[in-house]
């Protein structure tokens, strides 16, 4: 079970705001105790998690593929390389759907690789999926 004393931090790195918007309201709606740091770009996210050890690290990190400075790819690839991080699920959401960003993602570490939904419905059933995931990790 996850130790309830340790807060449920999620890192969402997403150059777009409105589908960082989007995905923030959707995980607070369907567990509203999760707490969320947002940044713009893969090299935030790596500087996030340099400057975030111990019980501070996220449980569960959501990457947007296409970014500035470090795209999904680049971001696993680094994090691959940190012992401290690799054991945090990981997983990309994207608009691209083409099988070489998939399959890139996949390899590096993610667990999954979401399209980014057109619809609510879409959008809930991936959130359900990430906290899952999350606790499914946190034992």
């Amino acid at each position: 079970m996850r130790n309830k004393t340790r807060p449920k931090i999620f890192l969402l790195a997403d150059d777009d705001p409105e589908d960082l918007e989007m995905l923030e309201e959707s995980l607070l709606a369907a567990d509203p105790e999760i707490q969320l740091a947002m940044v713009r770009d893969g090299q935030q996210a790596l500087e996030y998690l340099e400057s975030h050890g111990g019980e501070e690290l996220p449980c569960f990190i959501v990457l947007d593929y296409k970014m500035p400075v470090f795209n999904a790819v680049e971001v696993l690839e680094r994090i691959r390389k940190e012992p401290g991080l690799q054991a945090i699920p990981k997983v990309v959401w994207s608009t691209s759907s083409q099988p070489e960003h998939v399959r890139s993602c996949l390899e590096k570490g993610a667990l999954e690789y979401f399209i980014k939904p057109s619809r609510l419905s879409e959008l809930k059933d991936i959130t359900r999926r990430m906290l899952r995931i999350c606790d499914e990790a946190a034992g």
